[in-house]
């Protein structure tokens, strides 16, 4: 039975551009997604960094263009991947702020923040993002939030699940449970249809957000949700149709303007901000004009782009979302006219010319557009939530059954890879696998743990390796290996040696490029010291527009001659004295700490009234 959390629990979509947070109201027997303080219901996944304050979400990215090497997004590219990665080298081409090699070959982040040059991981980004995603649902609900359920691509691997979850510890957030999410979609999507009582369907759902794609099968028949396969690229989504964008104007430009931008942060964000833009208008018109002025040394850019262009552009990726589509259907063993429904989520799934290709694949099949792309994967994180939850009334008993993404396995001889729970197995399951010692009197036997399809263990991905310890015997004795992966889809190894009286075992933890407990602990810290600074800044914001505001009304009542003409000419000037040396304070208001500005308006204050009451008097 899944263990019951106690309190209100959210469901958060950590996006590679937006991210959502949704929570189950149960006096309202549905799910509601929370909107943030613009109003808006997706929160743009970017932190921005200036000599003042620390920006999250809508303000992060409002700033990007003025402040672009100090402004960081795309931080899920980054997270649970080693600084090596060719997908991450190539990416950093493209990024205006610093990655750099850190410990371990994890990539970090450097920014300037109040004049000091900081370090950051990929995780603690995320975690100032789910830190937003948590007070935006805090001052929705008026209560503390601490439980969650995070989505992450059906594609990520065991590193970046624990990588996320990590992002979640150093947010406050204790992260129930970790769901793919196209499962989640699908989740949103079976609860409408389950209100309709259709009976069994089998629901294809695929995923194009603004890094990844992912695309899952299921069987959806009455409560149950079961997850037939599941394929995807963690580095394919509308982020790399704009790039594809950018990098055609920037040569377009250069070939009539003879002017390269290329080595111009400032003038390919905004450049970048108007591909993003001109993206959703092709997605219901045919061309589009890209007008930024004074991008570059007082030159305009001006440029009429049309659908078929940017279908041109980035017609290879587009088709590469059509062969990972047929793939989960090879996987899944399924012909594409026993799929019932297509559903389609993500904010790039609007394009037209994937819902196009999509549609000649399925011979004309409808696509789904009853459930909003930008917000099913945090619905269905919602419903996920409150399902674990204790005391939560009125949610829908579901039952959701998911796969795992690749095979898992270990080396035997020759490195060849032993399959041990191969890929799209429904979990959480445990398998055990019985190996024997290759020589005699061997005093250790190493077991290692690699996820792929590769037949060769090289050519995989290495999650991790421990010895076990085994009592020196002749060649052929036994030792047990049991691959366990839990709700979360994260993997956990342990092997122990089967003989009479001597018996150990050894479980994998998968430290290796995971935070440690220290380092969650130092980063939580870490977090409280931003949030600190976050608060000081606003009360510091909040006492200037206090004493601004007293200065305006003042002004207004010196001007009238009703007040003035009963004032004294040292009371006038003891006033507009005031006034000016308040407004002095505001012109140099960096120099100055929030208690100047609190003490200062009181002096303000008492200074006016009591001129101003001996004149009444």
């Amino acid at each position: 039975m899944a263990k019951k959390y106690e309190g209100r629990a959210v469901g958060i979509d950590l996006g590679t551009t937006y991210s959502c947070v949704a929570v189950w109201l149960d006096e309202h027997n549905r799910v509601e997604i929370i909107h943030n303080e613009q109003g808006n219901r997706t929160t743009p996944s970017f932190v921005a960094f200036t000599n003042d304050q620390r920006l999250i979400g809508d303000a992060a990215k409002n700033q990007a263009a003025s402040n672009p090497s100090n402004t960081v997004f795309d931080a899920k590219r980054l997270i649970g991947r080693k600084y090596s990665d060719s997908v991450i080298q190539n990416d950093i081409l493209l990024w205006p702020f610093k990655v750099v090699a850190g410990s371990d070959d994890k990539p970090d982040i450097i920014v300037k923040y109040k004049g000091e040059e900081k370090h950051f991981c990929a995780e603690e980004i995320s975690s100032m993002i789910l830190t937003k995603m948590r007070e935006i649902a805090e001052k929705f609900l008026e209560s503390p939030v601490k439980n969650a359920v995070v989505t992450v691509p059906a594609y990520f691997n065991d590193s970046q699940r624990k990588a996320t979850k990590d992002a979640g510890a150093v947010a406050g957030l204790n992260v129930m449970r970790i769901i793919n999410e196209p499962t989640a979609a699908a989740l949103a999507y079976g609860l409408q249809k389950r209100i309709n009582n259709i009976g069994k369907r089998n629901v294809f759902i695929i995923d194009l957000g603004g890094g990844t794609f992912d695309v899952s099968l299921l069987t959806l028949k009455d409560d149950s949700f079961d997850v037939i396969a599941t394929a995807g690229d963690t580095h394919l989504g509308g982020e790399d149709f704009d790039n594809r964008m950018l990098n055609h104007l920037v040569m377009e430009f250069k070939r009539k303007n003879k002017v390269d931008i290329g080595g111009n942060p400032r003038a390919l964000r905004r450049l970048r901000t108007a591909c993003e833009r001109a993206k959703r208008t092709l997605s219901f018109d045919t061309e589009t004009t890209i007008d930024i002025d004074a991008i570059h040394d007082g030159i305009d850019f001006n440029m009429l782009l049309s659908r078929a262009k940017f279908e041109q552009l980035n017609m290879d990726l587009f088709e590469n979302c059509l062969a990972i589509v047929k793939s989960c259907l090879t996987d899944a063993m399924m012909d594409k006219n026993n799929v019932d429904d297509v559903v389609l989520v993500g904010g790039s799934s609007r394009i037209l010319k994937v819902q196009q290709l999509l549609q000649d694949f399925f011979k004309g099949k409808d696509i789904c557009s009853s459930i909003n792309p930008d917000e099913a994967v945090a619905y269905g994180a919602a419903v996920q939530a409150a399902l674990l939850c204790d005391g939560i009334k009125n949610v829908p008993n579901l039952v959701l059954q998911d796969v795992t993404p690749l095979s898992l396995g270990t080396s035997v001889l020759d490195d060849i890879m032993d399959v041990v729970i191969p890929k799209n197995t429904s979990f959480p399951i445990k398998r055990k696998r019985t190996f024997c010692t290759l020589e005699d009197d061997q005093s250790d036997v190493k077991i290692d743990v690699y996820e792929g399809e590769r037949m060769v263990v090289g050519e995989n991905n290495l999650l991790g390796l421990f010895d076990l310890e085994v009592r020196r015997a002749p060649r052929g004795h036994i030792i047990q290996v049991c691959f366990d992966i839990d709700a979360d889809g994260i993997l956990n190894v342990s092997a122990k040696e089967e003989t009479s009286g001597n018996k150990k075992e050894i479980t994998i933890t998968n430290e290796n490029g995971r935070l440690s407990r220290e380092e969650i602990e130092r980063k939580i810290k870490e977090a409280e010291y931003f949030k600190s600074e976050d608060m000081k800044f606003m009360e510091k914001v909040r006492a200037v527009n206090a004493l601004e505001d007293y200065i305006y009304r003042m002004r207004k009542v010196m001007k009238d001659d009703s007040v003035t003409s009963k004032l004294t000419p040292v009371e006038k000037l003891e006033i507009n004295s005031a006034i000016i040396k308040g407004e002095n304070f505001i012109d140099d208001k960096q120099k100055y700490e929030t208690l100047v500005f609190v003490d200062f308006l009181r002096e303000l204050e008492s200074t006016c009234e009591s001129a101003l009451r001996s004149d009444s008097e």
